[in-house]
Formats: structure tokens, sequence, C-alpha cells
């Protein structure tokens, strides 16, 4: 039998970073809520919300209302608490074994690909949990009379069109729109992170709490533009595939 991890990198540090990561993916995505439906009703019909982003929330408020922002709300802040869970909680398992199996020293020289390969990991467990959800997302965001809300459409779309077609229809877009996004983000934001360190003249164990947060912070805008940029194309493509009257499979076999 495996020994059991031993001082700070133990069962509890993982469950910590994965809920940590569940809360802020959660709190987060439900915050930029109304964002997303904007952007998914300009990516689904264009014709219609073509006065960019400030005019397409004038559009969709004179329309439907200041409620229709919310549209969504729940499969939302599920859907990215549990993603949250399991990829940031994957991501430092398998960079704290990666260390372990190769060295501190042999882990620093090849942070990157560790960086790159525990994200690819970690979000494809990440988001076989979150395509469901996304789904049904986009499902309410494209057809407001759809149902009231996660609870009345998860059911209405297993009795219409199965796990499959109805859940995972979208399963090879995500992928494609969601892995780049992560892997981009850690590796961005670890080296980002490191320059402002560099250029602040001070490694991590010397800065103060304060500090650190400042440089997780700038980091962590540097990686999220880099990272949506990356995976908009993918982004698009994954709502079209979930709209009702457009539903075509890309599920990958």
């Amino acid at each position: 039998m495996a020994p059991q991890a031993q001082g700070p990198f133990d069962a509890v540090h993982f469950l910590k970073g994965g809920l940590a990561g569940g809360i802020c993916c959660g709190i987060t995505h439900g915050a930029l809520c109304p964002v997303d439906v904007v952007k998914t009703r300009i990516q689904l019909d264009p014709v219609t919300y073509n006065r960019g982003m400030i005019g397409s929330f004038s559009q969709v408020i004179q329309k439907e209302g200041v409620g229709a922002l919310a549209t969504g709300l729940g499969p939302t802040v599920v859907g990215y608490f549990i993603q949250g869970f399991f990829k940031f909680g994957g991501v430092e398992i398998i960079k704290v074994k990666a260390t372990e199996r190769l060295g501190t020293r042999k882990a620093w020289e090849y942070r990157l690909p560790i960086y790159l390969g525990a994200a690819a990991m970690a979000e494809f467990v990440a988001d076989v949990f979150l395509c469901p959800l996304e789904a049904t997302r986009i499902r309410l965001v494209s057809d407001p009379t759809y149902a009231d809300g996660l609870v009345s459409a998860v059911p209405k779309i297993l009795r219409q069109e199965g796990v499959i077609r109805g859940f995972y229809s979208g399963f090879a877009p995500i992928l494609f729109k969601q892995i780049p996004y992560t892997m981009a983000k850690f590796a961005v934001q670890g080296y980002a992170a490191e320059k402002i360190g560099n250029a602040i003249g001070k490694k991590p164990s010397e800065m103060s709490d304060a500090t650190k947060v400042g440089v997780s912070l700038s980091s962590g805008v540097i990686a999220g533009v880099a990272a949506a940029i990356i995976s908009h194309p993918a982004d698009s493509l994954l709502s079209m595939v979930n709209k009702e009257d457009e539903k075509v499979t890309c599920f990958v076999e």
C-alpha cells in the first residue's frame, strides 16, 4: 500500500483547493451571468442582436425585462462550482504528484509542461461534469420559454432527447473551448506571476500577504484575457450546437 501524503499536501489540502476553486468559479461565473446571456444571444442571433454588447443589453431588457439577464443562473452557478472543484483540485493534485516524482529542481525546470499537462487533464475530467449543465444553460438562454430553470429543464431535456443528445452533443466543442482556456490560464498566470515577482524584486516567500494577493490578481487578469481570446471560437460553436432548433451531434465516441 502506497504511503499517505504527509505535511501540507494531504487530502485536506487538495479538498481545500477544490472547494476554493469551486466557490470562486461559481461566484464569478454567476456574477457574470448577464454578460453570458447577452453574449449567447449575440452568438445565436447576430441579426437581431447587432448593436454590440451595450446595445444588446438594452435590447434584452426592453424585450424581456431585467429578469431575463439572470436566465440560466442556476446551471451556471452549479455547473461552474463543480467544474472549478475538479479543475483546481485536479491541477493541484497533478502538480504535487509530478513534483514528488521528478523532484523539486526538475519540476521547476519543467514547470511549463507541468502547468499545461495538469490543466489539460484536470479540465477534461471537469468538463465531463460541466457539459450537461452548460447545455442546460444554453438551452434556457436560447429559448426562455423552454423551462423555468435548472430543476425543470433537466428532466425535460432527458425526457425529450436523452443523455447523449441532450447533454453531451456539445462535448467536443466544450473540450476545444475549456481545455485550451484552462491551459492558457494556468500557464500564463504562472509565467505572469513570475515576471511580476521579478519586476518587484521579491520571491513569493519574501512577499507580504497583500503583495501576494496583488500579484495573483494581476497575473490572473492577464491570464484571463489570454484564455478568453484563445477559447472564443469554440465558445461560439458550443452555443450553436446546444441551440434547440439547430441541434446537431458533435459528441466524440
